[in-house]
């Protein structure tokens, strides 16, 4: 039996925490805890590493948490702050002097042909742009012996996947998780719930509903993400129930692996 390590690179909303322009209580705190980049992950399994969407702090996060192999990325949905970071791959590739698989449904790559066409082009001697191969999922696939499990999502309006790798999930920018979708669900040890702010919000889930679907899926362990700076972390952790945590950047979970 192996082991599957994940680390949160970024936890926050589209603004991130700080907040531009904000002076209030989260955005002013000097815990660390509240100072949220843009929502990403990475994992670590079976010798491969895999990210999970590539927002524009990609750059700042890979130097923060000593990344340098990227074999995959695993695209939830094309908004800018789970994408624009796109172009920082090109380091990965120039480290490995290889391609990085992508792995999205239809509306995601072709919002990424479109708008990173080049990005998509064979390699040139001096790996001095990303080289990426989008690959379409509609269930499961086998990368490097490991199986990733898309879970389809709705965000508002658009087709969202959330990733289930082992007995973890990553379910970011959610406003309903289809009944269809609810075995791919099923024995988690370890949950990654979108979880906005308190208000409620047309393509997120508000923490009350976070609360809810965490109790329905019922995973060992459900930490909370892609946060805005109206939620600060101390205030937020004593309205958790039992067996729901508040994410963190850097916050990394090692669970077995077979």
């Amino acid at each position: 039996m192996g082991s599957l390590e994940v680390t949160i690179l970024g936890c926050g909303s589209s603004s991130g925490t700080p907040a531009i322009g904000c002076d209030c209580a989260t955005c002013r705190s000097a815990d660390p805890r509240n100072r949220r980049t843009r929502a990403s992950a990475y994992i670590k399994v079976g010798g491969q590493g895999l990210l999970i969407d590539t927002g524009p702090d990609l750059r700042q996060q890979a130097l923060r948490e000593g990344l340098s192999q990227v074999d995959a990325v695993l695209y939830t949905h094309p908004h800018a702050d789970h994408l624009n970071g796109i172009d920082d791959l090109r380091a990965f590739c120039y480290v490995k002097r290889g391609p990085i698989t992508l792995y999205g449904n239809a509306f995601t790559l072709d919002n990424i042909k479109s708008r990173f066409g080049y990005a998509l082009q064979p390699p040139s001697k001096m790996w001095d742009k990303p080289v990426l191969l989008p690959r379409q999922v509609d269930g499961p696939v086998e990368c490097g012996g490991v199986t990733l499990t898309p879970v389809p999502l709705q965000h508002g309006s658009w087709p969202c996947l959330g990733w289930r790798v082992g007995d973890m999930a990553w379910l970011t920018d959610v406003s309903d998780i289809p009944d269809s979708s609810l075995p791919l669900l099923q024995g988690l040890k370890l949950l990654f719930l979108d979880c906005l702010n308190h208000d409620p919000y047309p393509s997120h889930l508000g923490v009350s509903q976070s609360f809810d679907w965490a109790k329905r899926i019922g995973a060992e362990r459900t930490v909370l993400i892609h946060m805005t700076h109206r939620l600060e972390f101390g205030a937020l952790s004593a309205e958790c129930p039992p067996g729901v945590e508040v994410g963190y950047d850097g916050l990394r979970v090692e669970l077995p692996f077979s």
